[in-house]
């Protein structure tokens, strides 16, 4: 992933013009991808818009040119991205804090195609990785796999960090957010950057939480992504990853007395070759190591419970888009999702179904909503298929269906009842006048048939019409099933 002395890697050999020329050229490749890309429509101005007057203003707060290098931090458990920049000490700062709108799969590393596991690791995005062309309005692709993986045999491609809010195995923004670092990822390379670093983790890697994921099973492997963290934090430079014996090395340099070698050459199925880190690193992050340690055991002592193991969970959410569903919660017997909080201290939300077979969950997080986030867009998901099938499920069914239908054995009368024990002649025919009538309209008197169902400006009315919001926006997409 390059050599030490590339760790903000820059094309400064090149004239201003000769960069941005071979920027825009990488940046004008179509892309033809499967998986979370597939769309094929022209190259959009989207692509080439302009950072805001406000993230200038930032940019200029922070000491940061609006070319400067970024990196990207990605964080599972609290879904949040953070967007990193280098300001005028050649030290990355923290410029944004973007939740993520949707993630998929579990906590955990990505091992093949079709497991739906957003990736956890080290990845390198070039300009050619830039797709303007995206299905998801725009996207980068993570480079999954990378070296690491594919020592290990693990397969899948075209994951993603895009927008839409929908996510089979990607990190899915909302299109405003996602507008955002693609402009960001823009200038960077345009200034010179060739390539940019993501580092992808399960959560923030804490001594809470690791005391909390202490029985989890990919413990030793995110010990190891660890170690790369602890590097960027002491020393605010992208770290240099190399992969050798099947594990991640980090700012591995060429040993001192070496001789006339001046590179060190690493093979990721192979036995690692000698190496050294420099001193004042390595100091540095055994002394971060060692105080972790420290108060990871202390608050085990102290009794943290562990986050149970389990299986079969859809990704997460950042708190502020589950925000959004805060009525969709039912409870009761007849409820066909119920929305309930887990174990207190960790961050997922279940959305538990009646049915085996749509078993699943939807994760948001404890940490605070990040000020200054991008307006919401749209999202999809599982979480979010089952509330739709279960409001469509609950909607007015044609008379001939009523008919047929068998009379429940025991059940309340309800305001949205779809069947009866006895058949009102006078309410068929009203029935049978609500089923002629156009598609869109029988939505609308349906729903307007439900008194308590109306809710209020914040949750966007589901009866009457809708108030116009952007298109592809979080409101446009998903008001219909609150």
């Amino acid at each position: 992933m390059g050599s030490d002395s590339a760790r903000t890697l820059t094309l400064d050999a090149y004239s201003p013009w000769v960069r941005t020329l071979m920027v825009s050229a990488a940046l004008a490749v179509m892309l033809v991808l499967a998986g979370c890309e597939t769309d094929s429509s022209d190259l959009s101005a989207r692509a080439l818009k302009p950072l805001s007057q406000a993230m200038l203003a930032k940019l200029e707060r922070k000491h940061m040119s609006k070319e400067s290098p970024i990196l990207v931090r990605l964080f599972k458990e609290e879904a949040e991205l953070e967007i990193w920049k280098q300001d005028d000490g050649r030290r990355f700062a923290l410029l944004a804090t973007y939740p993520i709108c949707r993630w998929s799969g579990e906590l955990g590393p990505k091992l093949k195609q079709g497991d739906r596991q957003a990736p956890e690791g080290f990845y390198t995005i070039t300009p050619a990785q830039l797709n303007p062309n995206s299905h998801y309005y725009l996207s980068f692709d993570l480079g999954y796999p990378n070296q690491f993986d594919r020592a290990y045999g693990r397969t899948g491609s075209s994951v993603m960090v895009h927008g839409d809010c929908a996510s089979a195995g990607c990190y899915a923004m909302t299109d405003e957010q996602v507008s955002e670092i693609y402009a960001l990822a823009r200038e960077s390379f345009f200034g010179g950057q060739r390539s940019f670093q993501v580092q992808a983790y399960p959560f923030r890697m804490t001594p809470a939480n690791l005391a909390k994921h202490r029985d989890n099973p990919n413990m030793p492997f995110w010990q190891m992504l660890k170690e790369g963290n602890d590097h960027f934090e002491v020393t605010r430079l992208e770290p240099k990853v190399d992969v050798c014996d099947k594990r991640y090395v980090f700012d591995a340099e060429v040993p001192a007395d070496a001789g006339s070698v001046r590179q060190v050459s690493f093979n990721p199925i192979g036995t690692c070759p000698v190496y050294q880190v420099g001193r004042e690193i390595a100091a540095a992050v055994a002394e971060k190591q060692r105080k972790d340690r420290l108060q990871t055991a202390q608050l085990i002592r102290q009794g943290t419970p562990t986050v149970p193991l389990r299986t079969g969970i859809d990704g997460g959410m950042h708190p502020v888009f589950l925000a959004k569903f805060k009525n969709a919660r039912e409870a009761g017997d007849t409820a066909r999702t119920v929305v309930e909080a887990r174990t207190p201290g960790t961050s997922y939300l279940d959305a538990r179904s009646a049915s085996p077979s749509r078993d699943g969950a939807v994760a948001g997080s404890s940490s605070s909503q990040a000020s200054g986030a991008a307006s919401i867009s749209s999202e999809s998901g599982s979480f979010f298929s089952r509330l739709l099938r279960d409001r469509e499920e609950k909607k007015p069914e044609p008379a001939a269906k009523l008919a047929a239908a068998p009379a429940p054995k025991a059940a309340p009368a309800r305001p949205t009842s779809t069947a009866a024990a006895k058949p009102n002649p006078k309410v068929e025919r009203q029935r049978e006048a609500h089923a002629q009538l156009p598609q869109t309209q029988s939505r609308q008197e349906a729903r307007a048939e439900q008194p308590k169902m109306a809710a209020s400006a914040e949750t966007m009315a589901v009866s009457g019409a809708q108030p116009m919001v952007p298109t592809g926006s979080f409101e446009s997409r998903w008001s219909a099933i609150r």
